[in-house]
């Protein structure tokens, strides 16, 4: 008899094991264990990842409350500064009436606007109120023992006043010296800080609060439930932010954060409740628990097939209900207008349209259509339009190719309320996503920028780049067709008169009604743009022979020549007329424009008020433009340069602070030279340097020989050309010329100008400190003309900002330069500088600088330029006042 050997055993226990009554309750024991601990372990997971997505929520949620409530707080905090400010300059009884007249009040159904005296009366409030005292609140304590410069937010309170829950923002008001004046008071429901609460974001008992830095709730709101007042103990959020805690108010676990607002004292508190962040897992536990339980029971397979789809389906829910919240949050808080669209197509699956799936709020603005009567409309039901301009068929592309497209066009739809709209168009599986923004503003601001640099801004005719874009495009165009092209200098005669005699403001008048007389004479196709000062050009392409250019300018000549009424008063002015035409006179533009100068100089030398075609010996008058240089180079030595001078006049006071000194040169044979024909020569031949020095030590020796004869000082100011401050020996000169006259520093300005020192900011900032440090005044003249920008205004050591006169000129009827003096007035007082406006030749003027607070003036209105003597008799006469 043989044993059986071991291994035929372990064969048979192997056979036995491939059976399928053994193998498949082994393999499904197996699999079971194995199914049941990966079913735990993803259990652990999702809690794990719904824990983190709630923190991760909360943290969002903080990040949104915050920017909402530190917004609000910025806005409450501007509006109590604008009221401070207008209170303590107008008065508690006159800040309000006008912060309202000028619409700066917020509403008054969310904000009430108060302000109490030293003594804790409100004397005035907005909306009205009843009388009351607010001396025994301690935000009115609060503000009377101290001055801290920073506003106080009160716990929430009624009052005598109203009977409503308040919260109150109180900033201090100051007297003379900086005495306790009283308090500038501004309330609103505690709601207005938690209105944002969102049920489908925050659930119904999700948490937004203000918490003091006393640890007393300002505002708190729990689902639909608002409440204020309750104490919470602020030493227990030193605990890691985000996590489940009770905060204390209801009992219930939140995921909470705080972050403090240490402007204002306060702390922004969210929370979401844990077990409405952790339903979702909840309901997932025990889904997963019953699929478990299933599968425990089926084929292993079945099992299987079953929980990977469950897992594959979670997951993929998961990952479009992120993406569909991301987009519903980022839509509705973008000022652009999102339009999605699901593309509908016929039976030969060609689109035949779009369906409006969704649309944001800023959809709503633009179309004045709500979501719900965008929704379900298709396009081109909507917008018949579409089919005609091209956008149906360019969706249609991008829906087909994908990718992106994007344009600015006019709008000529009725159904979008925007007069220029930039769009978007995003391909999308289905469909396509628009995007529209309303640039009607950008439009419209780059059309009135363009239109400003090529026009003239008192008379509206191009200006000078203008009208040499318009004569080299007459020029290729007469090229091509052989034809030739006039061109005509126009310069008024005697308007320096008209200036000198009538004012500023009735040689624009003239300047302004002559333009449009000569406008009138010419066809629509010809140009007629004003070069500088009173002369003008006339571009007058295909303008036929020379007998019909004669006619053509003795109808301009005659035009001009007709009377007008100036002041009450008929005046009338000639003009002067040179012209050339190409190709004869010349074959480009440079050529032709000079060839006409010479022309019209021609014609002011045959006794002016006649037209003269370009001849070859005009060019004489060239050499009489290198005799002037020469004449200047000689000026200052022969003595033929002299001053005079224009007051400076305080507008609160009506004193005589100051004044300009401006150079006039009186030519031995000439005569005197007008200042806008010798000083752009003196630039160009770089003798402006010579007569600056010679200006700024004439000026300090006539300012210190003022003081000598007894007279109260009064500051001089020296306007400093280009070539000056590039000179470096700049700072030298000047402390030379102090010295050499006596004169204090203190009493000397020096006017440079915004274009000037902004070709090299960092070179200019340099020398204005080095004049600084010498006590030396600074100012920026022609304010507005040039291109600073508001960081490099904020470096220079500047005391005070001139209004350029073009501003001021039409301030009595022009809302555009009313506002721009406003702009200027403020943003000079901002930056801690003076304000002076020149050109004021009105009382209207006069007034309306004062009303917004002009602090100085200069111009006919006080008195026109006169010689150092008149200064002195005025002075003598008026030494502290006008």
């Amino acid at each position: 008899m043989t044993t059986p050997r071991p291994d035929n055993r372990l064969v048979r226990w192997l056979r036995l094991g491939l059976e399928t009554y053994v193998s498949l309750p082994l393999f499904a024991v197996l699999l079971l264990a194995m199914i049941w601990a990966f079913t735990f372990h993803f259990l652990a997971n999702e809690r794990a990842a719904a824990g983190q997505a709630a923190r991760e929520s909360v943290l969002e949620l903080l990040d949104t409350y915050e920017a909402q409530v530190a917004r609000n707080l910025n806005g409450i905090d501007q509006t109590l500064k604008l009221i401070k400010y207008a209170a303590e300059r107008k008065g508690a009884g006159q800040a309000l009436p006008e912060l309202a007249q000028e619409g700066l009040l917020p509403p008054g159904l969310v904000f009430v606007v108060s302000i109490a005296d030293a003594g804790g009366h409100v004397v005035a409030s907005n909306p009205a109120a009843p009388s009351q005292s607010v001396e025994r609140e301690r935000y009115f304590q609060f503000h009377r023992e101290r001055d801290s410069g920073q506003p106080y937010v009160a716990e929430t309170m009624r009052d005598s006043a109203r009977s409503e829950w308040h919260l109150h923002f109180t900033r201090r008001l100051n007297g003379p010296g900086g005495t306790f004046a009283g308090v500038v008071i501004l309330e609103v429901d505690p709601a207005y800080f938690t209105s944002g609460y969102e049920r489908t974001r925050q659930g119904d008992r999700g948490l937004l609060a203000i918490v003091g830095a006393d640890g007393v709730m300002r505002a708190a709101r729990v689902g639909e439930r608002a409440s204020w007042g309750q104490r919470i103990d602020l030493a227990a959020w030193t605990r890691p932010a985000a996590q489940p805690w009770d905060v204390g108010l209801d009992g219930v676990r939140r995921y909470t954060a705080a972050r403090p607002l240490r402007a204002y004292g306060l702390v922004a508190v969210v929370g979401l409740a844990e077990a409405e962040q952790m339903a979702g897992y909840e309901q997932q536990r025990r889904t997963h628990l019953w699929e478990a339980g299933v599968a425990s029971v089926l084929l292993v397979l079945l099992v299987g097939i079953v929980w990977a789809w469950s897992w594959q389906g979670a997951k993929t829910r998961r990952r479009i209900r992120r993406a569909q919240e991301t987009y519903a949050a980022a839509s509705e808080a973008n000022m652009d207008a999102f339009f999605v669209l699901r593309a509908v197509r016929g039976a030969d699956k060609d689109i035949t349209d779009f369906r409006i799936v969704s649309a944001n709020s800023r959809a709503e603005q633009m179309t004045g259509r709500s979501k719900d009567q965008l929704r379900g409309h298709t396009l081109c039901e909507w917008m018949p339009g579409a089919r005609q301009n091209g956008m149906f068929e360019r969706l249609c592309k991008i829906t087909v190719a994908g990718g992106t497209y994007q344009e600015e066009w006019h709008n000529d739809m009725p159904e979008f309320r925007a007069e220029w709209l930039h769009w978007q168009v995003v391909g999308v599986e289905g469909g396509a996503v628009a995007i529209l923004r309303d640039i009607t503003e950008r439009k419209r601001d780059e059309a009135r920028i363009v239109h400003m640099a090529h026009h003239d801004a008192l008379t509206g005719l191009p200006n000078r780049s203008l009208i040499g874009d318009r004569l080299e495009q007459a020029i290729r165009q007469a090229e091509r067709t052989r034809s030739e092209v006039m061109v005509a200098f126009v310069d008024l005669d005697s308007f320096k008169l008209v200036n000198d005699s009538l004012g500023h403001t009735a040689g624009d008048e003239l300047l302004q009604a002559v333009a449009g007389r000569m406008v009138d004479c010419v066809r629509k196709a010809d140009t007629v743009g004003r070069f500088g000062g009173d002369e003008f050009v006339l571009v007058l392409p295909q303008s036929g022979d020379d007998t019909d250019r004669a006619a053509l300018l003795d109808k301009v000549l005659a035009a001009v020549v007709q009377p007008v009424v100036l002041d009450g008063q008929p005046v009338q002015v000639s003009c002067s007329i040179g012209a050339a035409v190409f190709p004869r006179d010349g074959g480009d533009r440079d050529t032709l424009m000079m060839n006409a100068d010479a022309a019209m100089y021609r014609a002011k030398e045959l006794g002016k008020n006649n037209c003269q075609f370009y001849a070859h010996e005009m060019n004489a008058t060239l050499e009489e433009k290198l005799a002037l240089m020469d004449g200047l180079r000689k000026a200052v030595g022969a003595g033929q340069l002299r001053l005079v001078y224009q007051p400076k006049v305080d507008l609160e006071t009506g004193r005589v602070f100051g004044v300009e000194a401006l150079v006039r040169w009186q030519h031995p044979e000439r005569g005197l030279v007008r200042p806008d024909v010798f000083i752009p020569l003196a630039e160009e031949s770089g003798t402006i340097v010579a007569i600056g020095e010679w200006v700024l030590r004439e000026a300090c020796r006539q300012a210190r020989r003022w003081q000598e004869d007894g007279l109260a000082p009064i500051s001089v100011s020296v306007n400093v050309s280009p070539r000056q401050f590039d000179d470096r020996r700049l700072v030298t000169r000047v402390s030379e010329a102090l010295a050499e006259s006596g004169l204090d520093a203190r009493w000397l300005e020096l006017e440079v100008t915004e274009s000037l020192i902004m070709r090299d900011v960092q070179q200019a900032v340099d020398k204005m400190r080095e004049l600084e440090a010498m006590g030396i005044a600074l100012s920026i003249d022609d304010f507005g003309t040039g291109y600073s920008s508001l960081a490099a205004l904020k470096s220079f050591p500047i005391s005070r900002l001139k209004i350029d006169k073009s501003f001021v000129r039409d301030l009595a009827h022009s809302a555009d330069d009313q506002a721009i003096a406003r702009a200027i007035i403020s943003l000079s007082h901002q930056l801690q500088m003076r304000v002076i406006a020149e050109g004021v030749e009105t009382e209207q003027q006069r007034a309306f600088l004062a009303q917004y607070g002009c602090d100085e003036m200069q111009g006919y209105l006080f008195s026109k330029p006169v010689p150092a003597d008149d200064i002195g008799t005025m002075l003598a006469r008026r030494p502290l006042a006008a």
